[in-house]
């Protein structure tokens, strides 16, 4: 954990962008988080689970639908700590790269939450 504080700090001081990947993937991951709890519907015996092209929308428990909040403490945390080793052993380009496919992969939860709960 030395490290990770260490780590840190050097990125405060000389990677300014990559602290600010850092902070959104942090905040999207609290935004997903909050949503997906949000869009639990556990008065539902049936809900949306999964779609596709092929075979339409797929109906499942509710509790299927904890992925959403799942996925979002994995990128909140694990993936911070993950970037932060990719930084000690790989420098700051590699870190950046794998922080905007981590936001990207939580724009894409957003997308598909939304999808499955039409806003709702």
């Amino acid at each position: 954990m030395k490290h990770f504080i260490e780590d840190l700090k050097k990125i405060y001081r000389n990677e300014r962008l990559t602290l600010v990947l850092i902070i959104i993937n942090i905040l999207g991951s609290i935004a997903l988080l909050v949503v997906g709890i949000l869009k639990l519907n556990p008065d539902s015996a049936i809900v949306k689970i999964g779609y596709g092209d092929i075979g339409g929308y797929r109906n499942g428990s509710w509790a299927d639908m904890l992925v959403f909040p799942l996925l979002a403490i994995i990128f909140g945390f694990f993936h911070t700590l993950i970037a932060l080793r990719i930084y000690e052993k790989r420098g700051a380009g590699m870190t950046k790269f794998f922080l905007i496919t981590t936001a990207t992969l939580i724009i894409g939860a957003f997308i598909v939450l939304f999808r499955l709960t039409k806003g709702a």
